[in-house]
């Protein structure tokens, strides 16, 4: 089922872009994005188990960099905290106070924390990845990094169901109360594919899909204001202005879209653990 959606995704996607973003003009010299950029060639260990093309190195690069700023910011904490500490700790709060806490309580809360801070940071490091130049494409686009917060998150909502309720998790959850048992043949299918597969399939595709539209118009656009300033001439130069603007206000628009896909993504995981936890299991 998972291949099938990923397989029809894709599809409508590549429709889409045939219809609104040309491969070429008329000339031949203007190429606009492809989807091909989400599959780059081997760059380090090619052949070893260990392979990276740009994506992963930059996925590496960017959790890097979250686990370095992390640990210096609370390798020596101190009782009235510096800039650098309390700028940390604001970070580890904003998850703590917004999702963790607010969602499942204090108890709660605090046992799940270190994984929504780690999927809340994760998703929006790897997120910004996409607007920094040199990069230039998010860690998040392609499935495999989306797929596995996925199946973490779908992992940490049975392990918090099974262990609150252990001898009714699974027949709550496929039998809910209150309906009539003739219903059950009807309604314990529908409740098997939407709580334990499409919540996966849901979180990947979100996270993934907006993502890869994100780098394709930002590529569109800044391709485009190349090829208007530095390919065409007299006043068709004059449509790279309007080009570069849109590429400018996408960019901090994307910064936005990066930061709400990273709660998002945080927020859902901290909703099926709550379900998960709730009294009725």
């Amino acid at each position: 089922m998972i291949t099938h959606a990923l397989n029809l995704e894709t599809a409508l996607l590549l429709n889409a872009l045939s219809l609104v973003v040309p491969s070429a003009t008329d000339d031949g010299e203007f190429h606009g994005p492809s989807i091909l950029e989400f599959f780059p060639d081997v760059v380090l260990f090619a052949g070893t188990p260990f392979e990276m093309n740009r994506i992963m190195i930059i996925r590496v690069i960017a959790l890097g960099i979250l686990a370095l700023l992390f640990w210096l910011g609370t390798r020596n904490m101190k009782m009235v905290p510096g800039k650098f500490q309390s700028l940390i700790e604001m970070a580890l709060d904003f998850v703590r106070v917004n999702i963790a806490e607010d969602l499942l309580g204090k108890k709660d809360g605090q046992r799940f924390l270190p994984l929504l801070t780690a999927i809340f940071w994760g998703v929006l490091f790897m997120n910004l990845t996409g607007i920094i130049p040199g990069m230039n494409i998010a860690g998040t686009s392609v499935i495999g990094m989306p797929l596995t917060l996925a199946v973490i998150a779908y992992i940490a909502f049975i392990y918090a169901g099974v262990k609150k309720h252990p001898g009714a998790f699974f027949k709550n959850s496929l039998t809910p109360p209150g309906v009539p048992p003739a219903l059950y043949i009807l309604v314990t299918p529908i409740e098997f594919v939407s709580t334990f597969i499409l919540r996966p399939i849901t979180l990947t595709l979100r996270l993934m899909m907006n993502m890869v539209v994100g780098h394709l118009l930002l590529v569109l656009f800044f391709a485009a204001t190349h090829f208007f300033f530095f390919t065409m001439e007299g006043w068709w130069s004059l449509f790279g202005l309007g080009s570069l603007a849109f590429g400018i206000v996408f960019t901090l628009f994307e910064v936005l879209i990066a930061l709400l896909q990273a709660y998002i993504f945080a927020l859902l995981t901290a909703v099926y653990i709550q379900l998960a936890l709730a009294e009725e299991h």
